[in-house]
C-alpha cells in the first residue's frame, strides 16, 4: 500500500476494504488450527532465518503480482481507479486466502490434502469477497467478468508463489545444502 501511495498516488484500498478483509481473513485463519498437519516425532524449533527468508520471497512475489494487475488494470485495459479498488480488494482477498495452501508446508501446493474444514472456510469466505466485489457491497461493483480475470490471474500467480516458496524451502533446508548442489554431491 505504502508503494502504491508513494509511487502512483493511489490508495489501492478503502478503509472499509481493510476492515471486510481483516474480518474475512479471520474465518479462514481460525480453520488453520484444523489443518491435517503432520506431527513430528522430535521437538519442534523455530528456524527464523528460514521463516523471515520464506516470508521475504513470498511478499516479494506478492508485490510484483499486485503491481502487474495494478498495471494491467490501469494501463491496458483502462479501467477507472475505484473499480481498480475493488479489483486490488478481491486480488488480496483470494491471493491472501490461496496463500495459506502454499505456505502450510515445504513441498509442493498439491502434495498434501488440506483438511476439509480449511477448505471449506477458504472457499466459503472467498465467495462472500467474490459476491461483495461483484456486487459492489462498499465498494465499485466490478462485475463478473473482472472477478473472472481476477481469480485467473491469482491462479496463474498461485503456481509461481508455490515455485517460490519450495525454492526458497529449498534453499534453507539444512539437510538439502542448496538447489546447486546435484544429488550425489549431498
Amino acid at each position: 500500500m505504502t508503494l502504491s501511495i508513494l509511487v502512483f498516488n493511489f490508495y489501492p484500498l478503502t478503509a472499509t476494504m481493510i476492515v471486510l478483509l481483516a474480518l474475512l481473513n479471520d474465518g479462514a485463519i481460525l480453520s488453520i488450527a484444523y489443518d491435517r498437519a503432520q506431527i513430528s516425532p522430535f521437538p519442534e524449533r523455530w528456524d527464523m532465518h528460514r521463516v523471515l527468508g520464506v516470508a521475504t520471497a513470498l511478499g516479494l512475489v506478492g508485490v510484483i503480482e499486485s503491481f502487474g494487475l495494478f498495471f494491467l488494470a490501469e494501463e491496458v485495459f483502462k479501467v477507472n481507479r475505484e473499480t481498480i479498488q475493488t479489483i486490488m480488494y478481491l486480488k488480496l482477498s483470494v491471493a491472501g486466502h490461496l496463500m495459506i495452501f502454499v505456505a502450510r508446508k515445504r513441498g509442493p501446493l498439491w502434495s498434501d490434502r488440506p483438511s476439509v474444514i480449511l477448505l471449506v472456510a477458504v472457499i466459503s469466505t472467498q465467495i462472500v469477497a467474490t459476491l461483495i466485489s461483484v456486487y459492489g457491497l462498499f465498494m465499485n461493483p466490478i462485475g463478473w467478468k473482472w472477478a473472472g480475470i481476477v481469480w485467473g490471474y491469482v491462479m496463474i500467480w498461485l503456481f509461481i508463489l508455490d515455485a517460490a516458496c519450495v525454492y526458497t524451502n529449498r534453499i534453507f533446508d539444512r539437510q538439502h545444502p542448496g538447489l546447486l548442489t546435484k544429488k550425489r554431491d549431498r
